[in-house]
C-alpha cells in the first residue's frame, strides 16, 4: 500500500509536469518536477527523522502523527507496540506468578544455567544449602555445595533419582536433592528436607529389630524346653515342673509384650475417646493398693490425696497410665525403700505423680526414657518383667488427654514421674463419680 501511493503520488507529479511541458515550455515542466520531487523527499525524510526519533524511546503515547501513507504506517506501529506492551504485561505476571510460587514453596529450587550457574533460587534453598541470593547469582553450584558425592552426581549426568545428602554445613540436616532438566540449556536444582523422615524410618527399623530381639528370647527359651521334655521323656517330676513353670513366666512375658504393642498400636491410631467423670482421689488410692499388692510388702507405699477434684477423660487410659508408673516405681525400687502415690492441684492444673526413693536415672538417659525399647539397663529391665514399652504408653495417653509426662530423677535419690493434666479437664469435687469397672 506505501509503495502504491508512492507510486501514484510519483505519477501525479509526472503528469503535473507534463502539462506544464505542453503549456509552456520543457525547462518549465523540469522546474515545477524538481519542485514537487524536493516537497515530497522533505516530507518523507521528515517522516523518517520523527520515526527515528521515536525508535529511541518508543512507546505507544509519543507515536508521531502524519497524513498519507506515513500515517497507515504509523497507525500499524502503534497497534503493533500496543499489543507487544499487552504481551509483555502478560508475560511479566506470569513471571512474577512463577517467581511467587517459587518463594512460596516448601521445597528448594534453585535455577541453573547451561554452564551450572547458579540464576535464581528460592528461600528454601537458601536454607537448605546455605545460600545467598546477593552474593551467590552467577556462581557455580559445585563452589557452593561442597560434597563428594553431589560433584559426582552434576559430572555423572544421571538424574533419574535423586541424591542424599547428609550434614550439609555441619548440621544434622538431611536433604534429597534432585536435577531436572527443564529446557535445552538450563536445570532446575530440587532440595527437600527429609530428616524426621530419616528418624522416622530409623525408629521404624529399630521397632522393628527391637520386637524380633524381645519375641525371640522367650520363644528360645520355651523352645529349648519343649525338646529337652521330648528328649527325655522320663524327667523327674521336680525338673519338669521347674522347667514348665519358666515355659510359662516366658510365655506370660510374650504375652505382655503382644498387649502392651496392641495398646500402643491403638493409642497411635488416634482413635475417638470415650470421656467419662474419672474420680481422681478414689483411682490414687486404688492404686496405691495395686502397689501394695505388687510389692509383697518389700516397700513402704504412702498415698496422698492433696485435691478433691475429679478428672474428665478416658478410665481405662488413666488407670493404664497412672498404673505404668506405679508399676515401674514397684520395680526398679529396692527392698524397703518408699513409693509416694500423689494427686493434687497445681495451680489450674491436675497432677498425679508417683515418687521413689529408687536408684534414679542418670540425666543423659531421661531425654529418650519414652521411646519404645529404650531401656537404662537392659539386663536389669528384663529380670524385672518390664516390656521396654510402658513409658511410651504413658506418653501417648498423656498426649490424648493434652496431658504433659514430666520426669525428674537424680541417680541414688530416687525418680518423680508426674502426669499434669490441663485445667480444662479437672471437676470439681461432687462432678466426678468412679467410671471403672
Amino acid at each position: 500500500m506505501f509503495w502504491l501511493r508512492t507510486s501514484a503520488l510519483l505519477g501525479g507529479c509526472v503528469l503535473l509536469s507534463l502539462v506544464f511541458w505542453a503549456a509552456v515550455d520543457l525547462s518549465a515542466a523540469l522546474a515545477v518536477l524538481s519542485g514537487q520531487l524536493f516537497l515530497l523527499l522533505m516530507f518523507h525524510l521528515r517522516n523518517l527523522q520523527r520515526l527515528r526519533h521515536w525508535l529511541m524511546d518508543p512507546t505507544a503515547d509519543s507515536i508521531p502523527e502524519s497524513i498519507g501513507s506515513w500515517e497507515q504506517i504509523f497507525n500499524r506501529l502503534y497497534r503493533m507496540v500496543r499489543a507487544q506492551s499487552k504481551n509483555q504485561r502478560m508475560l511479566s505476571a506470569a513471571l512474577d506468578r512463577f517467581v511467587s510460587a517459587g518463594e512460596a514453596m516448601p521445597e528448594g529450587v534453585v535455577v541453573l544455567d547451561q554452564n551450572d550457574r547458579i540464576e535464581w533460587c528460592n528461600p528454601r534453598s537458601m536454607q537448605h544449602l546455605g545460600l545467598d541470593r546477593k552474593k551467590d547469582l552467577g556462581q557455580h553450584v559445585a563452589y557452593l555445595v561442597r560434597q563428594p558425592t553431589f560433584q559426582q552426581y552434576l559430572t555423572a549426568q544421571d538424574y533419574s533419582q535423586p541424591l542424599v545428602l547428609r550434614n550439609i554445613r555441619g548440621m544434622e540436616v538431611t536433604l534429597s536433592v534432585q536435577l531436572v532438566p527443564f529446557d535445552s540449556t538450563r536445570k532446575l536444582l530440587l532440595t527437600r528436607d527429609i530428616t524426621q523422615l530419616e528418624r522416622v524410618q530409623t525408629v521404624h527399623r529399630d521397632f522393628v529389630a527391637n520386637v524380633s530381639h524381645e519375641l525371640r528370647t522367650p520363644l528360645t527359651v520355651i523352645g529349648g524346653f519343649i525338646e529337652t521334655l521330648l528328649d527325655l521323656p522320663d524327667m523327674d517330676a521336680a525338673t519338669r515342673d521347674a522347667q514348665l513353670k519358666m515355659m510359662q513366666d516366658q510365655a506370660r512375658r510374650m504375652q505382655r509384650l503382644v498387649e502392651d504393642l496392641l495398646t500402643l498400636s491403638r493409642l497411635e491410631n488416634g482413635g475417638e475417646m470415650r470421656e467419662e467423670l474419672v474420680d481422681a482421689p478414689a483411682l490414687a488410692r486404688l492404686l496405691a493398693l495395686e502397689a501394695e499388692g505388687l510389692s509383697h510388702g518389700r516397700h513402704k507405699v504412702v498415698v496422698q490425696v492433696e485435691s478433691q477434684y475429679g478428672v474428665r477423660g478416658n478410665y481405662d487410659e488413666l488407670h493404664s497410665a497412672f498404673g505404668n508408673l506405679v508399676t515401674n516405681a514397684v520395680r526398679y525400687t529396692p527392698e524397703n525403700g518408699e513409693i509416694r502415690v500423689c494427686w493434687r492441684t497445681e495451680g489450674d492444673n491436675g497432677v498425679f505423680a508417683v515418687e521413689d526413693t529408687g536408684l534414679g536415672i542418670e540425666p543423659q538417659h531421661i531425654p529418650r526414657l519414652t521411646e519404645r525399647f529404650y531401656r537404662v539397663d537392659r539386663g536389669r529391665s528384663r529380670s524385672t518383667g518390664g516390656t521396654g514399652l510402658g513409658l511410651a504408653i504413658v506418653k501417648h495417653i498423656a498426649q490424648r488427654h493434652q496431658a504433659r509426662l514430666e520426669i525428674s530423677s537424680e541417680l541414688g535419690r530416687g525418680s518423680r514421674f508426674a502426669i499434669r493434666l490441663p485445667g480444662n479437664r479437672l471437676l470439681a469435687p461432687g462432678e466426678a463419680i468412679y467410671a471403672g469397672k
